[in-house]
């Protein structure tokens, strides 16, 4: 066996042999036996725990300090524990994302020769958050050390954070208005912000003029640090007990073994094969203020993927046929569609937590060049690069629930969840301040359902499985608002024999601030994202933003008279219409318009799950309690899943089960009459396709696409039946 040690001088050398050794022997570092495992399995399993125990342990600890409410609410951190070349070996619970987006980053550093200039040492800390080195947006921001043992490099410790505000164009972290780099904030390019655990005090004033409120970046910045020190001091006392040699050893052995983990699940769990899905994502901001005219005002994406199952267990996504990069904030780099994989495979395939980058190098990624997946220019902006890489994995998703489904393991079916539009705001607080953050109750929407049962209503979202809206005090002591409600949004999950999750709403009063500027991202406007599966209904998608100009809150309150806490279910007249004097408007996301100031009015709404199955296979009884409880309208229950409800002695809802066999009787009578052929259909489409006859944000999404890639020029001509010479005009 190779010698594992690696000193700072031949760091490069041997991360291209590990490379190397992969190629060649197809197993991680050229291991092909796992001999430490094979000796002594108990101690082997041991000892992977106590990586892990460490991880959670500094994770926690960081969370404790940190001031960021994203942080300590929420749980938007990660920590992990890397080889000397820079490969994750164990990791903390928490968004997952970043984990192999830290060691793309640790593998950029060794690749342009740190170790010579700026030089690794002992007590350094680097920091990062360019998405072309390694992360998937500006707001995640990592810091990693590196773990000296006897003036022996053995490895990394790192950790990331999603900052709230990262001083862009616009207040808070995710900042859509960015059309290219230069508007997207502070960008820290792989730099060595610390030494002697300590950060730099330049570094430190850098953020400080550079953000809004450097609070909590300052703040997470120690946060992080400090779970990277008490990870590095416990691997330390580790290596104390179990030998340098043993150490070097056994992390490889780590990883190893997670590969091959990850190849038995999947040949477990799914059947060989090519699986295809789709989706779309479409944006509109015609009319919108704020916006630069680099892009288009509306877009819509094509987001083709074919995931392929070897019959050794290897998972490949191939992207072939999606748009190009655009003058939008909503790009995404190879490292941030590399965290969407290990975030899926995290939360889809390895529940024991014993995962870490074998898992990631049991798959393969294929991004076509000058994509919005892998740009060939670094300039342009990936601030919400979510929007785009969630709806791709939301496929996935559905993809591998397909292979489960296929193999019979119904009970693993998940219909996933993607986007959940964030809110983020800006400028004076109720302090009297300036301020700019994101509000991260995002992280709390509806998910879709599963094959066995509904989705979780307020409690999921794709990119932290640990999801948590935060306490409502927390954010008011944050931002210049205090909550009037927070509720349900009834039928905001997608419907089907299970629904998917619901969503909510919450609605505030802007206070103590005669300025405050609001803007919402990555929402998917009028294009369903968080599809369906088996026949169950997409989510619903178009989001309404109220808000009350001017209102008489204030009066009301002092008369001690009711107040409206949420839009209501009437579609024609919101409660807050009926209760409140003043301005009302109604806009369509994304929400951008003129500040606001006390005494304003404010609703913003989150996203539901698909649902799985037939609607008119749905439980009655299950959809009467759904209608007591707010999740579903008496409407809905009798036009989408044609149940029929009446009212009991105490005026709940309950199931008439002969009504609703006869009211479902008849949709399936409605459904033979209306249906067609699949070969009339595709015909009568045909023409229109022949023709061009799209709207302009479809003719353009084809035309890009044919134009981008062959493959998928060839197969719409085929599919359709076309002229080898077919081609479509982007105007």
């Amino acid at each position: 066996m190779l010698n594992r040690s690696a000193s700072p001088a031949r760091l490069r050398e041997r991360l291209l042999e590990s490379e190397q050794l992969m190629e060649t022997t197809g197993c991680y570092d050229g291991i092909t036996e796992l001999t430490l495992r094979s000796q002594d399995p108990l101690k082997f399993e041991t000892l992977h725990t106590k990586l892990r125990a460490f991880c959670v342990s500094a994770r926690e600890m960081a969370r404790r300090i940190s001031a960021s409410p994203g942080v300590r609410e929420v749980g938007e951190m990660v920590v992990a524990i890397y080889t000397p070349e820079g490969d994750a070996i164990a990791l903390s619970n928490g968004i997952m994302v970043h984990v192999h987006t830290m060691s793309r980053f640790i593998k950029w550093m060794i690749r342009n020769g740190y170790e010579d200039n700026p030089g690794i040492r002992e007590g350094d800390i680097f920091a990062n958050n360019d998405a072309f080195i390694g992360t998937v947006q500006v707001p995640d921001v990592m810091d990693v050390v590196p773990i000296f043992y006897e003036g022996t490099l053995v490895g990394w410790a790192g950790a990331v954070c999603h900052e709230l505000e990262a001083g862009g164009i616009t207040p808070g972290g995710d900042v859509c208005l960015a059309q290219e780099r230069f508007t997207e904030g502070l960008f820290v390019c792989a730099e060595k912000v610390g030494e002697n655990d300590e950060l730099r005090r330049d570094y430190v004033i850098r953020c400080e003029r550079n953000l809004r409120m450097p609070i909590y970046w300052v703040l997470d910045e120690k946060a992080k640090v400090a779970s990277c020190i008490d990870m590095r001091e416990s691997v330390k006392a580790l290596i104390d007990e179990i030998g340098l040699d043993y150490w070097m050893k056994v992390s490889k052995e780590f990883i190893e073994e997670g590969r091959r983990g990850q190849l038995a699940r999947t040949r477990h769990l799914t059947v060989p094969g090519k699986y295809r899905g789709h989706t779309f994502y479409g944006h509109v901001t015609e009319g919108k203020p704020g916006f630069q005219p680099l892009g288009d005002p509306n877009w819509l994406y094509n987001i083709p993927v074919e995931m392929e199952v070897s019959t050794d267990g290897k998972i490949t996504l191939d992207f072939d046929g999606t748009q190009p990069w655009g003058y939008h904030s909503m790009n995404c780099t190879p490292a941030g569609m590399d965290g969407g994989m290990f975030v899926t495979l995290t939360q889809h395939m390895n529940f024991e937590g014993l995962v870490n980058d074998g898992a990631w190098m049991a798959t393969e990624l294929k991004l076509p060049h000058g994509t919005w997946t892998n740009p060939d220019n670094e300039m342009v902006a990936t601030a919400t690069s979510w929007a785009l890489l969630l709806p791709a994995y939301g496929v996935f998703q559905r993809l591998l629930s397909r292979g489960f489904l296929a193999r019979g393991y119904v009970e693993e079916v998940f219909v996933g969840q993607v986007n959940s539009p964030m809110i983020e705001m800006g400028g004076k607080s109720q302090y009297g301040t300036q301020f700019g953050m994101a509000h991260f109750e995002c992280a709390a929407a509806g998910s879709g359902a599963l094959a066995i049962k509904d989705g979780l209503d307020t409690a999921y979202v794709g990119w932290n499985p640990e999801s948590d809206m935060g306490n409502i005090e927390i954010w008011e002591q944050t931002m210049p608002m205090v909550y009037i409600g927070r509720s349900i949004v009834p039928n905001s999950g997608g419907a089907g024999k299970y629904r998917g999750g619901c969503s909510f709403i919450s609605t505030w009063v802007v206070n103590k601030t005669d300025h405050l500027r609001l803007v919402t991202s990555e929402h998917s406007s009028r294009v369903f994202d968080n599809g369906g599966m088996c026949g169950g209904y997409p989510a619903p998608t178009c989001q309404k933003h109220r808000a009350v100009r001017g209102s008489n809150i204030n009066e009301l309150a002092e008369k001690r008279e009711p107040l409206a806490h949420a839009p209501g279910t009437d579609p024609h007249v919101s409660d807050l219409e009926r209760r409140f004097e003043g301005e009302h408007v109604t806009l369509e996301g994304p929400y951008i318009t003129a500040p606001h100031k006390a005494g304003d009015i404010f609703t913003h709404s989150y996203n539901g799950g698909g649902g799985y199955g037939d609607v008119l296979e749905r439980d009655p009884v299950k959809t009467a309690w759904d209608v007591e409880n707010g999740f579903l309208t008496q409407e809905a229950a009798e036009s989408v899943f044609g149940i029929i409800l009446s009212e009991d002695d105490d005026g709940m809802p309950v199931a008439d089960l002969e009504a609703t066999r006869t009211r479902r009787a008849e949709m399936r009578k409605t459904r033979l009459r209306k249906a067609i052929p699949v070969e009339e259909w595709i015909a009568s489409e045909r023409k229109r396709v022949e023709a061009a006859d799209f709207a302009p944000e479809v003719r353009k999404m084809y035309a890009s696409a044919m134009k981008l890639s062959p493959r998928f020029a060839s197969d719409f001509r085929d599919f359709w039946k076309l002229d080898p010479k077919f081609t479509l005009p982007a105007e």
